[in-house]
């Protein structure tokens, strides 16, 4: 763990994740269905469930009557995996340095973990190089702004307030890749085979109580907005909740908000070896 960004990372989600379930989880576990079916997994297959938190993945492969392992940097994340969900195996380890042997699982998922990465394309090639000839890989990562109404209301309103100029690690980009097409190379560098990708656009709409809950979960509860928001004035944040609670109020609802969130859900599989 040399590298500034993932120090700074690891140390964030031990710090929020006993927050994880009560904030992003709603969220995030819509997508988990999607993601397994664009990975075709099903019974008796080996998964790997990379950057697994809290190890919603993994059970939701587990109930598919698949034998999953869920791995994870960090500690805390393992534990509650391991409490919540005693009967799957979860290990602390690396997604950019797996410890595992080459060819050793029938399918890989990361739900929302390569953004949380240093270098997500070593994670890829680390992903292809530990599936079997037949193994695909699938993974979900949050789409551009355009797409993506709940990131446009919290970015509108950090860039319209904040102090931008902070001391944070440089990390990867926010949304990956520009497009599908930069999807496909990359993957293809990793060593899958371009033509057997799918790409798809999901939105979920995030059900939440009120725009407080909103900018306690980006300031408490994650890692990457939380840092720069942990470096701004108390005036500052004042600005940024009172922007996002005028800009949230477009999705109210009869018990809450209801936002747009759109993700990508990619699959791919490995490139067939030569006979």
């Amino acid at each position: 763990m040399s590298d500034a960004f993932t120090k700074f990372e690891h140390a964030g989600w031990e710090r929020v994740a006993g927050k994880y379930d009560s904030t992003w989880s709603t969220s995030t576990r819509q997508f988990i269905e999607p993601l397994l079916d664009s990975a075709n997994v099903s019974a008796k297959m080996s998964v790997l469930d990379m950057g697994c938190g809290p190890g919603y993945v993994s059970a939701a492969a587990a109930e598919r009557g698949a034998n999953p392992i869920g791995l994870d940097f960090s500690q805390e994340m393992i534990a509650i995996a391991k409490r919540t969900f005693p009967k799957i195996e979860f290990r602390e380890g690396d997604a950019q340095d797996l410890p595992f042997p080459d060819q050793t699982f029938d399918r890989a998922v990361a739900n929302f973990a390569l953004l949380h990465l240093a270098n997500p394309e070593r994670a890829m090639a680390e992903a292809c190089r530990v599936l079997k000839p037949v193994g695909r890989f699938g993974f979900t990562t949050w789409a551009k702004m355009e797409e993506n109404p709940f990131i446009k209301l919290m970015d509108d309103a950090i860039q319209a307030h904040a102090n931008l100029n902070v001391d944070l690690p440089p990390g990867p980009p926010y949304y990956l890749f520009e497009n599908e097409d930069e999807f496909r190379k990359a993957l293809e560098r990793a060593g899958f085979d371009g033509a057997s990708m799918t790409f798809k656009v999901r939105t979920i709409r995030w059900k939440v109580p009120s725009a407080q809950f909103i900018f306690d979960a980006e300031s408490k509860a994650g890692v990457r907005t939380a840092g720069l928001l942990a470096l701004q004035t108390p005036e500052i944040l004042r600005k940024i909740q009172m922007a996002l609670e005028k800009s949230v109020r477009q999705y109210a609802t009869t018990d809450g908000l209801a936002i747009p969130k759109a993700a990508y859900v990619v699959a791919i599989s490995k490139k067939p070896t030569a006979s």
